[in-house]
């Protein structure tokens, strides 16, 4: 997945959150930001990893989203992958 699809797959899973005001708020409070910050923050791909980061942590969110957007909930973990932090090491 390209960094650009990772992007869009994160905001698109952000605006979903944003739908839920209870994952919402624990997004939020784990984040640290602020409503207002979202529109901004948005554009920010280290943000967007956190994005995913926050929703792989639940497997029902990872697979209600999943749902929702007509993906299977691997492209997830490809889009975590992509955007900065995701790149787990290789211990070889």
């Amino acid at each position: 997945m390209t960094p650009d699809a990772a992007e869009g797959l994160a905001a698109e899973a952000l605006a979903w959150m944003a739908a839920d005001a209870d994952l919402v708020g624990r997004f939020l409070a784990a984040s640290g930001a602020a409503p207002g910050d979202l529109s901004a923050a948005v554009r920010d791909p280290a943000f967007l990893g956190f994005v995913l980061d926050f929703l792989l942590g639940d497997e029902e969110s990872v697979t209600a989203f999943a749902a929702t957007v007509g993906r299977p909930p691997e492209d997830l973990l490809r889009a975590r992958a992509a955007l900065p932090g995701g790149m787990t090491p290789e211990w070889t």
